[in-house]
């Protein structure tokens, strides 16, 4: 008896340290877990880039109560989808095999429609549940928590499947709502931070192309830096600089950079149904969060596959006054155009339209120069030239009464008849010299622009387009008429024989000649075939004093070259 009541106070004393122990690895567990998320929030705050930032507080999250998934959505300036999907636990095989990332949508949705914290012992009860795409591994246990920056919901941090079975507890809940309040900081500090690095790096551009333009740097390279540094400054995949082709409902991309530019170089696009088009229709930015599947703008070639989150902005404010549009496109993935993003582009996009309003003004100078030149040269002719001329001519006319002998009375006569028609010559010459091409007639940039475009629907795509010089001053009418011929014909007879997935034309005025040449990588041009066409391009360069080739060159296909002088020879 007095043995057993010995045994008593032992076992409630083992009773007692076990319950001790158990308190004492909780509070350890507590005082460890309490060190990590601290860890967490140092780690997280001591990133100033935004895609680190980010990721590492998904990574901490999934760390912090366990999780084999963790993914962090960002909301899109729409606030209905997300524009951005971070994960953790899935390789990269695994996303490509599941496809596009989520928009959104579903449970997903469910936290940014209303943003307080939600866990779930299993996310297939819940009602905003409708399962997972084909390849999507399975998941049960969810947490879900809002990242809040001031007043605005940034996003959702989104955690499912704690490893061992267990589901998410109060705790796990209570640690991810204090990390996303650290998360929230370190977001918004790292936007300010990247908000004043942009900022700087606007005004460095803007002054870099100042003083190109100060400088006296011809429009290409103006351009050329444009596209550079906007596609660096935004990270983006591409940047075009595109312009309106006169007297037509179309624009032609003057400048590409970045992936596939010699592709896209030389485009002409319909100013319907494309991104650029409806900025330079409404004079305001228009963005997409992927251009590659918007549905508004499926006009003319697929050129921005694997390409997502979009922006185009119109170079200069007012329709009689916009030079163009600057198109702007990030991979796939990549965070939509942001209000923030786009104040500084604006500014930006006023400094390219006075770039190309500068360029504008020193070719109308050049023209002007150009012009005066040749009304100098016309007042010569007729000043000085025509009536010394016409003074010879009655000299020699005086002279011949006094002459007896026959024979040289008539090579006098033949000289005088000689300088009248010279005389003819010069006046002909001081009139095409002096007279103004029609304002209301279509130029040849604009002819040539139309033909390239109406040929993409016979071709199955759209060729590419160059052209340099003063064609519309340098080349006259009839010999613009006969460049035109040739074009049309060269672009005929690739839709009907070259079977070719490709086609550049270029269009040169060099201040001596002008030359034409279409290139694609077709079948060539077959030695036993019918020649008619080629030949008919050959007679009408030998009529305008010029030449024609048909070449084969060493990657395939064929090209024309049709050249004709400017002026006839002397």
């Amino acid at each position: 008896m007095s043995e057993g009541l010995s045994h008593m106070p032992q076992m409630r004393l083992d009773e007692l340290l076990e319950e001790l122990q158990a308190r004492i690895n909780t509070v350890r567990g507590t005082r460890d877990r309490v060190h990590s998320l601290l860890e967490a929030v140092v780690s997280v705050g001591r990133e100033l880039d935004l895609t680190q930032v980010l990721r590492r507080i998904v990574e901490a999250a999934a760390l912090l109560v366990d999780a084999q998934y963790a993914a962090l959505g960002v909301i899109g300036p729409d606030g209905r989808t997300l524009s951005q999907f971070l994960t953790v636990g899935l390789t990269e095989p695994e996303i490509a095999e599941i496809g596009p990332l989520p928009a959104g949508h579903g449970l997903l949705g469910e936290l940014i429609h209303n943003p307080e914290s939600l866990r779930l012992t299993d996310l297939s009860q819940h009602v905003s549940s409708y399962g997972f795409p084909a390849h999507h591994p399975p998941m049960r246990t969810f947490l879900g928590v809002p990242i809040r920056i001031r007043d605005e919901v940034f996003g959702n941090l989104y955690l499912t499947d704690k490893r061992g079975g267990a589901s998410f507890d109060a705790e796990d809940e209570t640690v991810i709502s204090t990390l996303s309040v650290a998360a929230g900081v370190a977001i918004d500090n790292a936007r300010l931070y990247e908000g004043a690095q942009r900022q700087q790096r606007w005004l460095q551009t803007n002054t870099e192309i100042t003083s190109s333009l100060l400088s006296g740097s011809s429009r290409v390279e103006v351009l050329g830096l444009i596209g550079h540094r906007a596609r660096e400054i935004t990270n983006a995949e591409l940047a075009d600089v595109c312009v309106p082709v006169t007297g037509t409902d179309e624009l032609v991309v003057e400048l590409a950079s970045g992936a596939d530019s010699d592709v896209r170089r030389g485009l002409v696009m319909s100013v319907e149904g494309t991104l650029s088009g409806a900025a330079y229709q409404s004079g305001t930015p228009v963005t997409s969060s992927s251009i590659a599947t918007d549905e508004r703008f499926t006009a003319g070639p697929r050129r921005f596959d694997g390409l997502g989150p979009a922006v185009a902005v119109p170079l200069g404010s007012t329709a009689g006054k916009r030079r163009g549009v600057l198109l702007l496109a990030r991979a796939t993935g990549e965070p939509v155009f942001t209000d923030d993003e786009l104040r500084p582009l604006l500014g930006f996009a006023d400094q390219a339209a006075l770039a190309l309003e500068l360029a504008e003004h020193r070719r109308d100078a050049e023209q002007l120069t150009l012009l005066e030149d040749r009304d100098r040269i016309a007042r010569d002719l007729h000043d000085l030239a025509i009536q010394r001329l016409f003074a010879t001519g009655m000299t020699l006319q005086s002279a011949g009464r006094f002459i007896q002998h026959t024979g040289a009375a008539d090579r006098v006569a033949r000289a005088v008849d000689d300088l009248d028609e010279t005389i003819k010559i010069i006046r002909s010459t001081i009139f095409a010299l002096r007279a103004r091409d029609d304002a209301d007639a279509p130029t040849l940039r604009a002819r040539v622009a139309r033909a390239v475009g109406e040929a993409a629907s016979s071709l199955g795509f759209p060729p590419r387009l160059s052209m340099e010089g003063l064609l519309d001053t340098d080349v006259p009418a009839e010999l613009a008429d006969h460049v035109m011929a040739v074009l049309n014909e060269a672009l005929s007879n690739a839709a009907r024989h070259a079977r070719a997935t490709r086609l550049e034309v270029a269009l040169q005025a060099t201040g001596k000649e002008v030359v034409l040449a279409v290139t694609d990588n077709g079948v060539g041009i077959p030695s036993d075939g019918r020649r008619s066409g080629l030949e008919n391009l050959a007679e009408r360069a030998r009529g305008a004093g010029g030449t024609f080739e048909a070449l084969a060159p060493p990657e395939g296909g064929s090209q024309l070259v049709w050249r004709a002088p400017l002026r006839e020879e002397e």
